[in-house]
């Protein structure tokens, strides 16, 4: 008798906490929607206020294989490679960029799927490129400058999701990442020199 009270309990208890974990995660959901439904009317009633510019200043340092990054809102620290001479102790700007599509994959899968409503236990993106150092060494004319492939892995954990609500989060997520939009469709870029005429 005390056992099934116990049990009871227990399951009680339980589903609280998974009602309770629901509740944070719905109220996220609203929240990320409620956050952006002002900037969104703002944006459809005037266009030109959703055109940002972005600025990363690169910086010399006391010696050539490394540098720093001012962003802004923060200064980072990039070196060379360890294969191109660098001292292998810092992030190259190779790190800068995949840790820069790590960053926004994650969270953009984390706010469509709060968005969506999708309850998670764990979201977490990987992402790997290969590149051939002889190429930035100058070595051989016939191997590429920079990453040959990129490759990101989603690993979500989302149990009560449908295949459908997991196939709308991988679609949605691959959509709307900027990084990986920008890498999948580059833009044009333009190079200027100071000094130059």
């Amino acid at each position: 008798m005390q056992m099934d009270r116990l049990q009871d309990g227990l399951a009680e208890a339980v589903a609280a906490v998974e009602n309770a974990k629901n509740t944070v995660r719905s109220d996220l959901a609203m929240d990320i929607r409620s956050l952006q439904k002002p900037l969104k009317d703002q944006y459809r009633s005037d266009p030109n206020t959703s055109q940002i510019t972005l600025r990363a200043k690169g910086g010399q340092t006391d010696v050539p294989v490394a540098c720093s990054v001012d962003i802004g809102r923060a200064i980072y620290q990039a070196e060379a490679h360890k294969g191109v001479g660098g001292a292998g102790a810092g992030a190259c700007s190779g790190d800068l960029l995949l840790g820069a599509l790590a960053a926004c994959a994650q969270i953009t899968c984390q706010m469509v799927a709060a968005a969506m409503g999708i309850p998670t236990e764990r979201i977490e993106v990987t992402v790997e490129g290969v590149l051939d150092l002889r190429g930035t060494l100058g070595i051989s004319k016939d191997v590429p400058v920079g990453f040959e492939s990129i490759r990101l892995h989603f690993d979500v954990s989302a149990p009560t999701a449908t295949p459908e609500q997991l196939r709308a989060l991988r679609e949605k997520t691959e959509q709307y990442c900027v990084v990986m939009q920008t890498l999948v469709r580059p833009p044009s870029l333009q190079t200027k020199w100071a000094g130059e005429d």
